[in-house]
């Protein structure tokens, strides 16, 4: 991969005013992209600056979890293509799962080295709350290609390389199952960086067994609408995954979660709060929409004219019957990752303290351990080994592992 070096080296001087502007709380330069200031807001309550590696999952664990995926396949089948692609450009390429941890990678000769001093390698976990911005997590938020470069990223540990990502989806389902990652040093930027992890991505997706992901019971809805809004967006109509922009999952969102309906001001105010975007631009949105849903979007109210399932609902009606392992199994992170709507903004934060309290009130050891690998929370996994007391319990050891990685 050519490098860019005269037209990188101005950009990355601004990018590292703006990041120390930024951590001294004066304020980030215009030049930072809204989602890099998003996620470097979310970084800041779990990751530090003096952050020097990325935890490291179980080895075992990893080579398991990677033998049991499709994705093994898939990059058994194209490794050599893989390995060129490294080589010739001395590259790091990562393939994650849908959580960040990093499954399997091959690195150029100079890259190697570099990745291996921040566990950049096979069980590193990369997502937001381990080691702050960087272009695999927001590649699995937004279900989009990524790229964040230099000082974009929250740890300065990165702050030499440029990382472009793609999510990987099973090409049945369309379920996410992690994504492909391109990582290399600043000064090798180059334009085509983002189209060759998209198209690396898409070849994996095509070596991925037809057969190997069967399709789990949340994307099963049968007749009606099914919707995934935690995590990632994902809609199903009568079992049929529908390609849908990141705003027409929002306003499905919002209209799933609003059953009686929403004036067409109701539904702006909610969609798009103080942003200055005419009415005629929602109605356009909504006119696609309804076009995808085959008719199925009454108006005067808009409103969803069919069955609709959320994993929302799910994670609510959990909650109220104090059923941790339910609610934490239902909850895949953050509600529609990215969004800037003020109404999901606020049920975001509704939802991520319910499933926390619920776990602080009963710190079931395994609903616990599957919520660490979505949020690492110090004082849940804390809650959780006091309620084992001094007794023998075979979550133990995990979850003093997953304590020690929450405070680092």
């Amino acid at each position: 991969m050519a490098t860019t070096r005269s037209g990188s080296t101005g950009r990355r001087r601004t990018l590292e005013r703006a990041w120390e502007r930024w951590h001294q709380g004066t304020g980030a330069e215009d030049g930072v992209r809204p989602e890099i200031l998003s996620s470097w807001r979310r970084s800041a309550a779990h990751v530090t600056d003096e952050v020097d590696a990325a935890p490291l999952a179980d080895e075992g664990e990893t080579r398991s979890l990677f033998e049991g995926s499709p994705l093994s396949t898939a990059v058994d089948r194209l490794q050599g293509a893989l390995r060129s692609a490294a080589e010739d450009g001395d590259l790091v390429v990562a393939v994650t799962d849908p959580q960040t941890r990093i499954l399997w990678t091959y690195g150029g000769r100079v890259m190697r080295g570099a990745a291996e001093e921040v566990n950049f390698v096979a069980g590193g976990r990369w997502d937001e709350a381990s080691v702050g911005t960087n272009a695999l997590n927001l590649a699995l938020r937004t279900d989009e290609v990524s790229t964040v470069f230099a000082a974009e990223h929250y740890a300065p540990i990165v702050h030499n390389w440029v990382c472009w990502a793609a999510p990987v989806h099973d090409p049945v389902t369309g379920i996410q199952l992690g994504v492909l990652d391109l990582t290399t040093t600043w000064d090798r930027a180059h334009p085509i960086g983002t189209a060759t992890a998209q198209a690396l991505a898409r070849l994996l997706e095509t070596a991925i067994p037809a057969t190997a992901v069967p399709t789990p019971p949340s994307s099963e809805p049968g007749a009606g609408l099914h919707l995934r809004l935690l995590g990632a967006v994902e809609a199903h109509l009568d079992g049929t995954r529908l390609l849908l922009t990141r705003r027409q999952g929002e306003i499905l969102a919002l209209l799933a979660m609003h059953p009686d309906g929403l004036s067409l001001g109701e539904l702006h105010a909610h969609l798009y709060g103080d942003e200055r975007v005419s009415t005629g631009t929602l109605k356009s949105e909504v006119s696609h929409l309804r076009a995808a849903l085959g008719g199925r979007l009454a108006s005067r109210p808009y409103r969803l004219d069919l069955p609709v399932t959320t994993d929302v609902d799910a994670v609510r009606r959990a909650v109220r019957r104090g059923d941790p392992r339910t609610a934490v199994s239902a909850y895949g992170g953050d509600l529609v990752p990215g969004t800037s709507s003020p109404f999901l903004t606020e049920l975001a934060e509704y939802l991520a303290v319910a499933v926390r309290e619920c776990l602080l009130l009963d710190p079931d050891p395994q609903a616990v351990l599957a919520y660490a690998e979505v949020v690492p929370d110090a004082e849940v996994v804390q809650r959780a080994l006091d309620a084992l007391g001094d007794g023998a319990h075979p979550a133990r050891a995990e979850l003093t592992a997953r304590l020690a990685a929450a405070l680092r």
